[in-house]
């Protein structure tokens, strides 16, 4: 069922640290250690997102020793996160500080 597959990917976008995880692959590929040096976020938490990232092949991982270094997918989720931010441009001018914030707005 297809309606599945999108529930399951929009949920892992619907995640603020799966968010934060994402946003800090647009600028580089890390590892694990480095992401949560960087989201000051417990180590195991940011592994369960990255595992859940990766099974919708969201990132990457490629081994490097004992590290494993993630990247977002270069192929899908890079060129629409450009469309994402392309739209949110040009259609989302809600200049809120929260989401919550925005309800009833227009």
């Amino acid at each position: 069922m297809k309606n599945n597959s999108y529930h399951i990917f929009f949920n892992n976008l619907a995640n603020p640290l799966k968010i934060e995880i994402i946003g800090s692959l647009k600028k580089t590929s890390k590892s694990v250690k480095e992401l949560v040096k960087e989201l000051n976020v417990e180590q195991s938490k940011v592994s369960h997102a990255l595992s859940a990232l990766k099974k919708c092949n969201i990132v990457n991982v490629i081994q490097d020793g004992k590290k494993r270094i993630y990247s977002l997918n270069k192929n899908t989720i890079v060129p629409m996160l450009k469309l994402i931010d392309r739209h949110s441009k040009m259609h989302c001018d809600c200049k809120c500080c929260t989401m919550k914030d925005c309800k009833g707005k227009k």
